[in-house]
């Protein structure tokens, strides 16, 4: 599983790379300079402040680094170097999970039906992989991406997710609050706003770790 520690370290490798400070690397992915400071990645209660895969996302495209090139800068190596770690990860179509196959009613990974493909650092024996057979929410995720899922991860707000609806739809979106009774999201996407889910029309939801595209 990954640390807080690798994350943050491979955002300062990245940003080394490009003869960047951490602000530096901010500023040109277009977010608030101070999105990196070393002092925002504890809370004031001393937990650890992970970086939202969305700003992780603006960065790796503004800098034109791939997923497994940032995934090598995490693990201390270098981009194009052989990737340690890696394992054999669950892959299924967005077709399957719409039809709830291969998925129980919570989201987790069921026995069969499942191919499997290469795949770095990612140490959760819960984690698999949804390829995209169609555009879901551009520019965020079009066909062909492979989009790595957490069902067991803690969900927070910020964090990108997919949503199953128990009728079957398939959401993707940003957590925008939630509590007993409902989930909100933004959904990804031109033109999208906030839906709000009440918690007996969701089947289940899990947090989104990567974009592979």
């Amino acid at each position: 599983m990954l640390t807080h520690k690798q994350v943050w370290d491979g955002i300062d490798r990245l940003a080394a790379r490009h003869n960047l400070s951490a602000s530096g690397l901010a500023k040109r992915a277009g977010l608030d300079p101070t999105t990196f400071n070393k002092s925002k990645r504890i809370t004031k209660q001393g937990k650890p402040r992970w970086p939202s895969t969305e700003s992780v996302a603006k960065v790796l495209d503004a800098t034109s680094t791939s997923m497994r090139e940032f995934v090598e800068l995490m693990q201390g190596g270098t981009p194009g170097s052989p990737v340690g770690h890696g394992f054999r990860l669950r892959c299924t179509g967005l077709g399957e999970v719409e039809r709830g196959a291969c998925l129980d009613a919570a989201g987790f990974p069921q026995a069969g039906g499942w191919e499997e493909i290469d795949y770095p650092a990612i140490d959760d024996e819960h984690a698999y992989a949804i390829e995209l057979d169609r555009d879901v929410a551009p520019p965020f995720y079009r066909s062909g991406d492979i989009v790595v899922v957490s069902p067991g991860s803690s969900i927070r707000r910020g964090d990108r997710v997919i949503a199953r609806l128990r009728a079957g739809q398939v959401l993707f979106g940003v957590v925008v609050r939630r509590t007993a009774q409902r989930v909100v999201l933004t959904e990804l996407g031109a033109d999208k706003g906030e839906e709000a889910i009440e918690a007996d029309k969701l089947a289940w939801l899990a947090r989104i770790l990567w974009v592979s595209q």
